[in-house]
């Protein structure tokens, strides 16, 4: 018998502002610039792109080539996507 399984995607756990900002806090902490981007892109995804969008001026279509695996952004986009999303880009 075979047993069918979903694929893990981490925006399904981001549904509350303490998760979101532990989890970008332990990535800006341990991962690099491509994780950084990466989880950048799980939390817009969970909180949703269309709102990002707006609050960024960025189109939904822009953000998703930003934020997909391998991009390789503007720093001023990748901090004015964080300050949209009320991630610190430095740790205190």
């Amino acid at each position: 018998m075979t047993e069918k399984t979903a694929a893990f995607d981490v925006a399904d756990y981001l549904d509350s502002e303490e998760m979101i900002q532990e989890y970008f806090r332990q990535v800006a902490a341990d991962g690099d610039s491509s994780e950084i981007i990466e989880a950048l892109g799980e939390i817009a995804r969970a909180r949703g792109m269309m709102k990002l969008a707006e609050e960024t001026g960025l189109s939904r279509e822009s953000l998703y080539r930003t934020l997909r695996p391998g991009s390789k952004p503007r720093f001023d986009t990748i901090f004015r996507i964080s300050k949209a999303l009320g991630l610190p880009m430095f740790a205190s």
